[in-house]
């Protein structure tokens, strides 16, 4: 069969279950898709291609059981960026602006959502309705409720959702996450992570009319309408709280999931957050210095600091998370780990050498995104649940949420463990969820 009917047939046999029969030998359904999936190629759509997305679209073109037919972005110059890199990385995809036509598509296995914030969820949530697998870049979300709603999707429609929580497929940062359980460093009580960076001021936008290049409504999409200004487009959003979440979800995810990770706990019992926009003043919403407190119960304390506008090293580095322990304290930096005793002796350190950009915003390292992605495809050929799955990262990425939610409310937010969800507060109970534009509500 060619690749399309091929793809199709395994749909079907899927669909109802059904064995058949080849060579006088009889195959589950299940398992005859693994048998031609292992031997044919992901049709696969990227959406988003500014900066990260067209990155990580050349990344997944290079894999040779991956083509990339579509890249779809809102605005031309990134579309133009998408299109180079997926042709520079020896692939020849077609050009779309509106992803919702790219869904319509039977024969696309899967999507890599690299949009804004805003649209993570939604289009995670129309995806799988659609029957497309999907890789999710960071954060999953642009509040709680999303997540809750993308981890239904995916479960309804049997879809894998990776999310692009990297550092789940580094070899040796899971090396050291083991060790960590083993007890190396004793019974773990306190855990601390940090991002640093030197960004500039983003000045107060005009109104003004949108760019011919840009498909404004379509940027929006699924967020309430508000009018362009100039200084939102393309990477400002991260820094309003209607489309963006902030340093703490753009980058803090990461280092929180690290944390979850290696303390192996699911929700906090207590959220509070202290920081404000400190350096520059100007149309800059979230905070650019931030430290979020997170309580569970008398087991743990995890505190994150992100500094937006001040690059100075923490620990000799630009970001990472220290696991603090009865015995001692380890390290966890750039795929590698350092463990110390009570006394500050280092007594080991796992390191794979490889060269990171920690605030590289488009591909920190390519080498290691490899894995993550390879862990994805593998993951849909199994049928089983990826490295960073969605219901893992949406405990993660609700961990930061409740640190914004507490900022925003200037409240220390008293947690049920057991969800997540917040207790005896309406107003901050008020921010789990978004409103949308009419007609983009999320379908399950």
């Amino acid at each position: 069969m060619e690749n399309t009917s091929r793809r199709s047939f395994i749909k079907q046999v899927g669909a109802t279950g059904l064995g058949m029969t080849l060579g006088g030998l009889t195959f589950s359904a299940k398992s005859y898709a693994n048998i031609v999936g292992a031997n044919e190629r992901f049709a696969m759509a990227v959406m988003g291609t500014n900066g990260r997305g067209a990155g990580m679209a050349g990344n997944f073109q290079r894999i040779k059981d991956v083509e990339m037919i579509y890249v779809c972005d809102v605005e031309d110059n990134a579309l133009g960026k998408g299109m180079n890199a997926v042709k520079q990385a020896g692939g020849n995809p077609k050009a779309e602006k509106d992803i919702r036509r790219i869904l319509e598509n039977k024969d696309i296995d899967a999507i890599l959502i690299t949009a804004p914030d805003h649209w993570h969820a939604p289009a995670t949530i129309m995806a799988c309705r659609a029957g497309k697998h999907v890789y999710v870049e960071k954060p999953c979300s642009h509040s709680p409720g999303e997540g809750e709603l993308s981890i239904a999707a995916a479960r309804k429609y049997n879809r894998v959702v990776q999310v692009g929580a990297q550092r789940r497929s580094w070899k040796f940062l899971m090396q050291g996450i083991r060790e960590l359980h083993a007890g190396i460093i004793g019974r773990v009580y306190f855990a601390r992570g940090w991002y640093t960076n030197k960004r500039q001021s983003i000045g107060f936008g005009r109104q003004v009319p949108v760019p011919s290049s840009l498909d404004f409504d379509l940027w929006q999409g699924p967020a309430p309408r508000r009018a362009f200004r100039d200084n939102l487009v393309h990477y400002n959003w991260h820094w309003f709280w209607h489309w963006g979440t902030g340093e703490a979800l753009n980058n803090g995810t990461h280092e929180i999931d690290v944390i979850r990770w290696g303390l192996g706990v699911d929700f906090p019992t207590n959220v509070s957050s202290e920081g404000a926009r400190f350096v520059f003043k100007d149309d800059w919403e979230t905070p650019d210095t931030q430290i979020i407190n997170l309580q569970f119960a008398d087991d743990y304390l995890v505190t994150w600091e992100g500094r937006s506008c001040n690059s100075r090293d923490s620990e000799g580095a630009d970001r990472g998370v220290i696991f603090y322990g009865e015995t001692g304290a380890m390290h966890t930096g750039h795929n590698g780990f350092r463990v110390y005793d009570l006394n500050n002796k280092l007594i080991k350190e796992v390191d794979s050498k490889e060269i990171i950009d920690g605030r590289d915003t488009s591909s920190p390292s390519a080498n290691l995104d490899m894995p993550h992605i390879q862990n994805f495809l593998d993951a849909i050929r199994d049928n089983k649940l990826p490295n960073a799955d969605i219901a893992e990262l949406h405990k993660s990425t609700t961990w930061v949420q409740l640190g914004n939610i507490a900022w925003r409310t200037g409240q220390r937010l008293t947690i049920d463990p057991s969800s997540g969800h917040i207790l005896n507060s309406p107003e901050a109970q008020a921010l789990w969820k978004r409103t949308y534009e009419p007609g983009w509500e999320p379908i399950l």
